[in-house]
């Protein structure tokens, strides 16, 4: 890097000076205002002023103010800076009479800096060390991850120096989650007696409680230490939050506000980190926004962002996530901007994507991360083209080669119905990882293409994943590939690895449920290793509800209910199948026990995209203003379709209503609603092609899976329908899913 390291220390011949001599005014002045600089964090200003001295004077440029530039780069992490200080150091100090304390924080800045290799070797040719040298070393190790240097400099430092605490926190943080490397280090420090230190306890903390299992070795550290400070608190509460404790780190908290120890940012940080991983913690969450607003902390950009990630997690209403976003008062930065579109992805798309225009408008430069999540609400719109026109910025940034928004856009493309889409991402990628193989095995999933699903799972050059056998299966469910699907499941663990775990077990229920196999998905369940979940019974309710095994059924829903007694799906399945059998007093009494249980069934909704702007239809149009417009188009293409062989399903209507009223209830469906509304708007339409996209928030009825059917060949188009389980391309008065949904 500069030619020999042995001329660096050329003065080293005689010992190095340790008596301080007095510095001449200007010095002093220089030294005064580099330190001023350093500690606001003008570390150009700094530099800056120090280069503006000419000629450079070894009277002026001090060892002192060499040492306090050298300590604002290691700071920093600021390499280049610090390269050049160097340079500089050496071609005006010719004959130079190093101190020691510089030569010491030269090595601290490489070695901070992640230049490992030249902090090493500048290191071996220092003629004196002393507990300082060794130490940075120690240090810059730890802090870059290579925990196999940083062990053989401590041992090496223990051959002439007795370690400092700061040496042991060192050690004890690189041994990162290697438990019995960190108990060998933790008993040194026993025997000799740094274990009552405090930052080699909070160090212990910390490696304990990485550590698989070591939540009680960490508690056990925390109680032991006479006199903890914040960072102590900190760490163990950070660390029951790490080790997935959370009810342990909401009482310790309580603890800590109760006995008087004032909190910080740090602390409130990791308890919102708690609050997100447990499923009752909203109304915590509320009283912990009344403390962060009473002590000023609402105003701090990085406990705002974690309070909104928090209300968000735990189902909170995402307006009020917005107006703790707001409380930042123009201060937001990448990470909340990214915290409030994450907000909003799932639930509001489309205002997600409003947001993230509303940044790209404050000149604010998006991250991976924020694309990421931008990509994720694309994957909730009704068409690609907001997918797209992210990507556009994407390679406009520079991101054209970042695999996690690649694989983002496979998954946003297919979302949107666009399955060559997703292939065409797929296809130009370089590498793939087994993300970016497992989203195109999904999007086939989703799309009903099973065939296409095995091919590309047969040119895998990735290692597959439990995430690859989900789609695998989910594909053969959809595509009614029973044996294909039997094989997977059977051969995955034996040929790749890979247990079968609960997702796995749903999938294969859902293929033979499905294909009437009913008694063999019963058999399946009672086998399973592991308790099933309401995902694997409400698999198995639906091939029940399909085939009309209502005792199964009841078992089914009774499970369900059990499981998740708020969830709709297990009654309105129940009510479903008994109404098709013409039990219609029993499907009233589920209704009413649905009632009864304040257990609310989803609203069928659906929404299409027209120009700019989305619109929500809900069953019977009710709050639209086109509705009465609507309804007449509909009357008119329920009566051509009629013509044209269509017959409504009212089998699983109420029963307490004559017949023509049934028909009427049909008609209203929302995504019935929804095409009528597209074709009255075919040249506003914001996507080209033959081609109209609906989304639906829920499984799509036989009745409107056949009106779909007839419509596309009634008006020769494509109708693409994106329910809760999976695509459905409707053309030419067939579907893709072949009635198999």
């Amino acid at each position: 890097m500069f030619g020999s390291v042995g001329g660096v220390f050329s003065g080293f011949s005689r010992r190095f000076t340790t008596v301080a001599v007095s510095l001449n005014s200007d010095a002093i002045n220089l030294l005064h205002h580099v330190r001023l600089l350093c500690s606001l964090g003008h570390l150009q200003e700094a530099l800056k002023l120090f280069y503006s001295i000419t000629p450079p004077s070894p009277l002026v440029h001090s060892h002192h103010t060499y040492a306090a530039l050298f300590h604002a780069c290691a700071r920093r992490s600021s390499l280049p800076q610090g390269q050049a200080l160097h340079r500089h150091m050496l071609l005006h100090n010719s004959n130079p009479d190093f101190y020691l304390f510089l030569i010491n924080h030269i090595v601290n800045m490489y070695a901070k800096c992640g230049s490992l290799d030249y902090a090493r070797q500048l290191f071996d040719e220092m003629p004196d060390r002393n507990i300082v040298s060794w130490t940075a070393l120690v240090s810059g190790y730890a802090q870059h991850g290579r925990p196999d240097g940083c062990f053989k400099v401590f041992r090496e430092m223990l051959v002439w120096h007795r370690p400092t605490e700061f040496a042991f926190a060192s050690v004890i943080s690189a041994c990162g989650g290697d438990g019995d490397c960190g108990r060998q280090v933790h008993a040194f420090a026993l025997k000799t007696s740094f274990d009552s230190c405090v930052f080699v306890g909070n160090a212990l903390i910390m490696m304990y409680c990485r550590s698989c299992g070591g939540a009680d070795e960490a508690w056990s550290v925390y109680e032991s230490m006479e006199f903890p400070n914040l960072v102590s608190w900190n760490s163990m509460i950070a660390g029951f939050q790490v080790c997935g404790y959370g009810n342990r780190a909401l009482e310790l908290f309580s603890h800590m506000h109760f006995s008087g120890v004032r909190f910080d940012r740090a602390t409130l940080v990791s308890i919102l980190s708690c609050l997100c991983e447990m499923g009752d913690g909203l109304e915590y969450c509320f009283r912990l926004q009344c403390l962060i607003i009473k002590t000023g902390f609402i105003s701090e950009i990085e406990v705002a962002t974690a309070l909104v990630k928090a209300y968000s997690s735990l189902g909170g209403e995402v307006s009020d996530c917005y107006k703790i976003f707001l409380e930042l008062d123009g201060r937001q930065d990448v990470i909340s901007w990214t915290g409030i579109i994450s907000a909003y992805a799932e639930r509001d798309p489309e205002e997600a994507i409003l947001l993230f225009r509303q940044f790209l408008r404050e000149c604010l430069a998006p991250d991976r991360h924020m694309f990421s999540i931008v990509l994720k609400a694309c994957a909730g719109l009704a068409t690609e083209r907001h997918a797209l026109a992210v990507q556009s910025h994407v390679l406009k940034v520079g991101f054209e080669d970042d695999t996690v928004l690649a694989n983002a856009l496979i998954h946003a493309c297919a979302r949107c119905g666009s399955i060559a889409l997703s292939k065409q991402a797929f296809d130009t990628m370089i590498p793939r990882d087994t993300v970016s193989w497992n989203s195109m095995l999904k999007a086939y999933a989703m799309h009903g293409q099973g065939k296409e699903a095995f091919q590309l799972f047969s040119q895998m050059d990735a290692q597959p994943d439990g995430a690859t056998f989900v789609a695998l299966l989910s594909a053969c469910s959809h595509a009614g590939m029973v044996e294909e699907g039997t094989k997977i499941f059977e051969t995955m663990s034996n040929n790749h690895g890979i247990v079968p775990q609960l997702d796995h077990y749903a999938c294969m229920v859902d293929i033979l449920g499905r294909a009437g196999r009913i008694s063999e998905a019963k058999e399946l369940i009672d086998k399973m290793p592991m308790e099933p979940d309401s995902v694997v019974w409400s698999a198995f309710l639906g091939g029940c509800r399909k085939h009309g095994e209502t005792k199964l059924a009841k078992l089914a829903a009774a499970k369900l209910k059990e499981l998740d007694p708020n969830k709709s799906l297990g009654y309105v399945l129940m009510s479903n199948i008994f109404s098709t059998d013409g039990r219609f007093n029993e499907a009233g009494l589920i209704r009413k026990e649905m009632e009864g249980k304040i257990v609310r069934k989803e609203p069928g909704l659906s929404w299409i995209e027209i120009g700019n702007h989305v619109h929500e239809f809900a069953s019977g149009g009710q709050q639209r203003p086109e509705r009465e417009a609507i309804f007449s188009e509909l009357e008119k293409l329920v009566r051509r379709l009629k013509d044209f062989g269509y017959v409504p399903q009212i089998s699983m209507a109420l029963h307490d209503i004559e017949d023509e009223q049934k028909e009427e209830q049909l008609y209203y469906h929302s995504e019935k609603l929804a095409l009528v509304f597209a074709l009255m708007n075919l040249g506003n339409r914001c996507y080209s092609g033959n081609i109209i996209k609906i989304m639906k928030n829920i499984r799509i009825c036989v009745d409107c899976h056949n009106f779909m059917k007839l419509v596309s060949e009634l008006v020769d188009m494509e109708i693409v329908v994106r329910d809760s389980n999976r695509f459905h391309h409707f053309k030419s008065k067939v579907c893709s899913c072949n009635d198999y949904w």
